[in-house]
């Protein structure tokens, strides 16, 4: 049996997580806890993302007793010359310190949105007040606000565990 630790509580990261993890080992156990990420609330390019990811899985694997794989999981943005993009990373790390990436697909911010995050502000808080919901980050997510939950915040993290589960699942090729 398999025991994955998950370095955060958000529930739409917990629940990509499970869902992926479920599908691979039904079996196995998912422990979630709060995790530090090392980066900014508000990473603002793949590398810091990344790097949030990865510091998370190093972190959870050695925080959970039993725990045979870790999970660290990071929304950030990207800012190109055609404009910012949000993109979740995560990275899986096994006891033999075996690392895994994968990123979700990318989604371009509207401008207005952009704008407040150059400023410094954290993408949850800017959509929470421009839909006047509270929590954003913890459901849907800009995501799912800005393609009418065709895509969710959950199935992206879903997509990017299921990429850095690939190592994992196919080592002789890694």
């Amino acid at each position: 049996m398999h025991c994955v630790a998950v370095g955060s509580k958000n529930p739409v990261k917990v629940s990509a997580a499970e869902s992926v993890i479920g599908r691979l080992w039904p079996f196995a156990e998912v422990i979630s806890f709060s995790a530090p990420s090392n980066v900014r609330a508000q990473p603002r390019s793949d590398g810091e993302t990344a790097a949030g990811a990865l510091y998370r899985a190093k972190y959870s694997i050695g925080a959970v007793p039993g725990a045979d794989l870790g999970l660290g999981l990071e929304g950030g943005t990207h800012d190109t010359k055609n404009g910012m993009f949000l993109v979740n990373w995560a990275v899986a790390v096994d006891l033999s310190g075996n690392v895994g990436y994968g990123a979700s697909a990318r989604l371009q911010l509207p401008p207005c949105v952009a704008a407040e995050i150059r400023k410094g502000r954290e993408l949850g808080d800017v959509m929470d007040e421009l839909t006047g919901t509270l929590n954003t980050k913890h459901k849907t997510g800009a995501i799912g606000v800005f393609t009418d939950d065709i895509v969710t915040r959950q199935m992206s993290f879903e997509h990017a565990v299921s990429y850095a589960m690939a190592r994992f699942l196919h080592p002789e090729w890694y």
